[in-house]
């Protein structure tokens, strides 16, 4: 029985209508790099420390002696979250008294800050850090943020990667664009940090399963020519580019909730969306919806202007798309098959190293020396040229090499910065690029690879299952990031580790380079160490059509 590939071929290859999917494709991710990090402005802490009233009556020598100084890697700093008792202070200053001199400042009793907190207004003019005092006691909200926006994402990639498969890729898009959309709009509307995190959480429900979406959407209706540039190029491309425009909106926009609605107006990009993104003819016919896909198919044979097939689909090859139409595929599937659960498990624990250390890395960009709107915008530039080497390194090599290359680059230059002296801070921001270099390529390449792996009535299901264990990485990278205030270099050694460990495991997955996409379960190929199954137990379609064979 032919390929779906081979089915479609009369459509040729970067036609009008192949063109059509790509760019209206990759559009719909820009908005998703223009939103998916802004959290590093919005919820950055200023330098800041414990605020003395004016009318506390102390002298101007001991208001300038009031907050107590500490060391911080290595660093004598004034305090963010203590001061000198105010009413000692007050009665020294009454009689007075020269601090050092009359009375050593060391002797005198600290307390929190009791008056609030006083912000450097150099960088931000507001955050939510500097509105609602997300600092000392409270500092762990702060990447709690940034968490339960992850968290969010993990409730949506598991939902709508079921759905998606139930309902279709199309409707599903769209549903989570305007989830997105609508609750980031929200937040600018919070009174409190706590119903800020109950929208920001909403916000990432939708944020990364339209991007997941539009990815399977893609690679599912796009031919073989225009998959893997897509797959590079296009999603990962457009996201990148978004991510770029983000920093300098942010360099003008510096008080947060103005920083939000820019990033909710792009929403306005998916509007025109809805009447240029078709339904996947791959998972119309997987539904036994032949009509549908059919039109869809003479549509797109009619923008290439190319000869439409008297008969796109035999009617044994229809006989069998609606047989699969009997099957309701589900998450049971995979775990009734030891390769498929397998496979899925590899791909899964692939997917929340490399999240783990991609969103580690764009999380820390504010805690690097120098400006970090500089930084966030140099952490995008170098996801340019990622792609680029991940779609040349898609299109020529095996899978193997693509993965692990990617990922053993950029854990080692990870592991390589807890060696660079803390006193050449260029050259430790100049490393940090080069492993985010390497970990957005591994990034770019874990998306082809899962796709290809994976059969297309449950190709969005395990898309999903893999999605949701990296939201379960990228809930914790927040918190990779807080661990720098135990040790400076613990982050990067749990991200390079990681890395690396990850560069070798996906040596086990099968080798999908050059090969088809399965369209049945029975068409996966057969991890390593594991027998090939000879009964194509879980594919009732296929079943029926060997049975009708055997017959004749």
């Amino acid at each position: 029985m032919r390929e779906y590939d081979e089915i479609t071929s009369f459509l040729g290859t970067w036609g009008p209508f192949q063109k059509l999917i790509f760019f209206s494709l990759a559009f719909s991710i820009l908005p998703n790099g223009f939103t998916g990090i802004y959290i590093v402005f919005v919820a950055d802490t200023p330098p800041h420390e414990c605020l003395v009233p004016e009318e506390s009556n102390i002298s101007e020598s001991w208001r300038n002696m009031s907050i107590p100084l500490v060391v911080q890697d290595g660093l004598v700093k004034r305090s963010s979250c203590s001061r000198y008792s105010l009413d000692q202070l007050r009665n020294f200053s009454l009689l007075n008294y020269v601090p050092n001199v009359d009375v050593n400042v060391s002797q005198i009793q600290q307390e929190s800050c009791l008056d609030g907190w006083k912000y450097s207004k150099d960088i931000y003019q507001s955050t939510i850090v500097t509105e609602w005092d997300l600092v000392c006691e409270n500092e762990f909200k702060v990447p709690l943020t940034s968490s339960l926006f992850y968290g969010g994402s993990l409730v949506g990639t598991f939902l709508s990667g079921q759905m998606s498969d139930r309902v279709g890729r199309r409707p599903m898009l769209f549903v989570m664009m305007v989830v997105q959309t609508v609750t980031t709009f929200a937040q600018i509307f919070s009174w409190n940090w706590e119903i800020f995190a109950v929208f920001y959480f909403c916000s990432g429900m939708g944020s990364i399963s339209n991007y997941l979406i539009a990815y399977v959407l893609g690679c599912e209706t796009l031919g073989p020519a225009e998959r893997v540039v897509f797959s590079s190029l296009g999603v990962f491309m457009s996201s990148g580019l978004g991510y770029m425009a983000m920093p300098p909106v942010a360099y003008f926009l510096r008080q947060w909730r103005w920083l939000v609605a820019a990033m909710a107006a792009s929403g306005v990009l998916y509007v025109p969306l809805w009447w240029l993104i078709p339904e996947s003819p791959r998972w119309l016919l997987s539904r036994g919806r032949v009509e549908e896909a059919e039109a869809i198919l003479r549509d797109a044979a009619r923008m290439n202007k190319v000869t439409v097939p008297q008969v796109i689909f035999t009617p044994d090859e229809i006989e069998n798309f609606l047989g699969n139409k009997e099957k309701k595929y589900s998450i049971l599937d995979v775990l009734r098959s030891v390769n498929v659960c397998s496979i899925v498990g590899i791909c899964a624990v692939l997917w929340m190293v490399i999240t783990l250390a991609y969103f580690s890395l764009i999380l820390n960009t504010s805690n690097l020396a120098g400006s970090p709107y500089l930084n966030a915008f140099l952490s995008a530039v170098v996801e340019v040229p990622a792609y680029i080497i991940a779609m040349l390194l898609l299109k020529f090599c095996s899978r193997h090499v693509c993965q692990s290359s990617t990922l053993l680059l950029g854990g080692a230059i990870v592991l390589f910065i807890c060696f660079i002296p803390t006193d050449l801070p260029d050259l430790a921001i100049f490393f940090e690029m080069v492993g985010k270099f390497g970990i957005t390529a591994a990034f770019c390449v874990v998306y082809s690879v899962t796709s290809e792996l994976f059969p297309t009535v449950l190709r969005n299901t395990g898309m999903g299952i893999c999605s949701t264990a990296a939201r379960i990485a990228s809930i914790l990278s927040s918190f990779i990031i807080y661990l720098g205030k135990i040790y400076k270099f613990l982050p990067y050694i749990i991200m390079g580790s990681l890395a690396i460990f990850g560069g070798l495991l996906c040596l086990l997955l099968p080798e999908t380079y050059g090969k088809a996409l399965p369209e049945t379960i029975t068409e996966m190929q057969t991890m390593k160490g594991l027998k090939k199954n000879k009964a194509p137990d879980l594919d009732i379609g296929h079943r029926q059509y060997v049975q009708k064979e055997e017959k004749f």
